[in-house]
């Protein structure tokens, strides 16, 4: 076999492939064996017909036919590993010369990824947010477990903000009453703001046995966006009571004793999160940083791939689930179509240059991924998905995406090289040390999101 390479352009080629009618072989006794088992001749049995009938009854086009659709992935294979090239999606075939006996030739155009030089990265400078937890913040975390812990009980008077009511509604649109708009023994607590606009003020004062009209704009159902008169009785208050914020309320919502603990481990946990949020902000920061050091052709038709998979993994899974078209997502969005579609390409655009420049850079750090590694982001991934260890482990290498995780870690891996090399200072101008093994975790989950499926979209190549 003979095989050429001309570049088209810095991320596109054409192979030229000669292959003598010798090496195909086993793809054309592979063919007659195939055709045996498929067709029935009239005075042989069914396995046993020659190949000189098989060429004289159904021709002996349809034997090369099978022959080569079985054997340029082969070849096409062969050419790639010859030219040493790292090729993207799947290729344009055209086959340009077939004489039996003598000579198949065909060519194939293909995305490859294109040539990278990574510049010296440790001049890259960045700002995050400054880790500080106010007194304010405390509180309001304290309030949030506090809420956790109130107690209600029913009360003999009229409802009034923060209680928590039992309703039965009843939704009119012009004067006809929705199938879909009645429902009873509805949990609401005045003032949440939960239900529809306009009900906060309907019920207040409302004793129990009472009832009350107004009129809202319905935010789902049948008649979603239409004005409607809503009748609203209300079949039961209770008061809701806060517990006090004393050391009985520190053990009994916690495993301090003293509330001052308690109020110390709320102030810990919120620095914690501050830490996690800083350092998410620093890898992202850092990362467009990096992205504007490497200039990164752009395959055309990978991103037109990737372009067509983000719209189609939102119109049909995210929106879909929310029972939303795209048309109904850019309204309420406030987003014309042009400015979607810019939008998708930034994104894609964005995700194909982070994935080609971390791997180049897993290979000129020489990145490996442990076992180890690969077992905890295998954790993390099946626990955003709501998946068992187990489930999700069996799906991965069900689905033959085992490779996809090792490149996400190691992706991951090679942005906390470049964190790690660049200067992070918070907004108070102090250098900022992140944690190495909380580092490396997050900067997996950063160049994850980033990506959004950029990895996703490169599909083996076969002819």
């Amino acid at each position: 076999m003979k095989s050429a390479v001309e570049t088209l352009n810095p991320t596109r080629v054409r192979l030229t492939v000669e292959v003598p009618f010798e090496e195909l072989k086993d793809s054309l006794d592979a063919a007659y064996k195939k055709i045996n088992q498929q067709v029935t001749v009239k005075g042989f049995r069914q396995g046993k017909i020659p190949a000189r009938v098989i060429d004289q009854r159904f021709g002996r086009g349809a034997v090369l036919e099978e022959a080569v659709n079985d054997a340029l992935p082969k070849f096409y294979t062969e050419a790639v590993n010859e030219g040493e090239l790292n090729v993207l999606g799947q290729p344009d075939v055209d086959i340009t010369e077939l004489k039996d006996g003598e000579l198949l030739a065909f060519t194939a155009e293909v995305d490859i990824r294109p040539a990278l030089e990574i510049p010296d990265y440790s001049g890259i400078e960045v700002e995050v947010d400054a880790v500080e937890v106010s007194d304010e913040d405390v509180t309001k975390s304290v309030e949030q477990l506090r809420e956790r812990f109130a107690t209600t009980s029913p009360v003999e008077r009229a409802a009034q903000d923060g209680d928590v009511l039992t309703l039965n509604l009843e939704a009119k649109v012009d004067g006809e009453v929705l199938e879909d708009g009645v429902a009873e023994g509805v949990t609401y607590t005045v003032g949440s703001g939960e239900l529809l606009d306009g009900i906060d003020e309907a019920v207040t004062g409302v004793e129990a046995g009472g009832s009350a009209t107004f009129t809202s704009e319905l935010k789902g159902g049948s008649a979603e966006g239409k004005e409607a008169e809503v009748k609203v009785e209300v079949t039961e208050v209770k008061s809701r009571e806060l517990p006090e914020l004393d050391d009985d309320f520190a053990q009994l919502a916690s495993e301090f004793d003293t509330f001052e603990d308690l109020q110390a481990d709320s102030r810990k946990r919120l620095e914690q999160m501050k830490k996690y949020d800083q350092a998410t902000q620093a890898q992202e920061k850092v990362l467009d940083e990096l992205l504007k050091l490497v200039e990164v052709p752009m395959p055309e038709k990978l991103l037109a791939d990737e372009i067509e998979t983000r719209k189609h993994n939102l119109v049909n899974h995210q929106l879909g689930q929310m029972g939303l078209d795209l048309a109904k997502y850019l309204e309420i969005q406030g987003k014309s179509e042009e400015e979607f579609d810019a939008e998708t390409k930034e994104q894609a655009e964005k995700g194909i240059k982070t994935q080609f420049i971390l791997d180049e850079l897993v290979n000129k750090e020489k990145l490996n991924v442990s076992q180890e590694e690969l077992t905890e982001h295998l954790m993390r991934r099946a626990q955003s998905s709501g998946m068992s260890p187990d489930q999700f482990a069996q799906a991965v290498v069900e689905g033959g995406q085992v490779p996809m995780l090792v490149g996400e870690v190691a992706r991951g891996k090679a942005l906390a090289v470049v964190v790690e090399a660049a200067t992070v200072k918070d907004s108070n101008g102090e250098v900022i040390e992140l944690d190495d093994e909380d580092e490396t975790a997050e900067t997996v989950e950063a160049s994850e999101a980033t990506e959004a499926e950029a990895a996703g979209s490169e599909e083996k190549p076969e002819a």
